[in-house]
């Protein structure tokens, strides 16, 4: 049983990964016995991981049509970001409030990776990529910092219906080294243990990327 868990661990993260990154694109078709020769494995781990990815919206099961890579829209957009923007304030506000010495010394140390990666030279299609990765792991920091796991696994099962929609306007965009400021003042917010101050910043954060994402794909249409 064990080793059932843990491949349907791996099929999963596999999966999940080329979901979000739009390998699998919105509304693919899924062939299981395609996935269980690509990924070496069984249909139990795979069909299994597949149910997760249902649970989590990134896979639709129906009976007429099978499976298939569930679609996104701006109304996914809408409807992800009124749930994600205010858990994301509370995160902060709630970091402010109790993060630790060594909290701060991960995030700080996030924020100059990002700094570095955003003064490279030209802004292409990869460095964004490393950018929003690094974005990921500080907001993860953050959920640790802000000290309830209930609250960092909520955040994190969003964060895969976030990416996807960023990978899909990926090619428009080329804000994200302005993310890195904005990342100094949230670490100096909470240094101060100012939690309104966090909050605010990190709201103002999280809806800039929605609005950004959400002109680009309206543009799209």
């Amino acid at each position: 049983m064990e080793l059932v868990r843990v491949d349907t661990q791996r099929a999963y993260e596999t999966l999940w990964e080329k979901i979000t990154t739009l390998e699998l694109p919105p509304g693919a078709p899924i062939n299981e016995q395609q996935m269980m020769e690509e990924l070496g494995m069984g249909l139990v781990p795979v069909r299994e991981a597949l149910r997760l990815l249902a649970h989590e919206h990134l896979v639709e099961i129906t009976p007429r049509h099978g499976l298939y890579v569930a679609d996104v829209s701006v109304q996914d957009l809408e409807q992800v970001s009124e749930i994600r923007l205010p858990l994301e304030t509370l995160c902060a506000r709630l970091a402010a409030q109790r993060a630790t010495p060594d909290d701060l010394v991960v995030l700080e140390a996030l924020r100059q990776e990002q700094a570095t990666i955003s003064t490279e030279e030209g802004l292409t299609e990869e460095t964004s990529r490393r950018l929003f990765d690094l974005d990921h792991k500080f907001h993860q920091a953050l959920a640790q910092a802000a000290g309830n796991k209930h609250l960092a696994q909520t955040l994190e099962r969003l964060f895969g219906l976030s990416r996807r929609l960023w990978y899909l306007v990926l090619p428009h965009l080329g804000y994200l080294p302005a993310s890195v400021e904005e990342h100094l003042e949230l670490i100096e917010a909470i240094q101060a243990g100012d939690g309104d101050r966090a909050a605010q910043i990190m709201h103002e954060h999280v809806e800039e990327f929605y609005t950004k994402v959400h002109e680009t794909l309206l543009e799209q249409r």
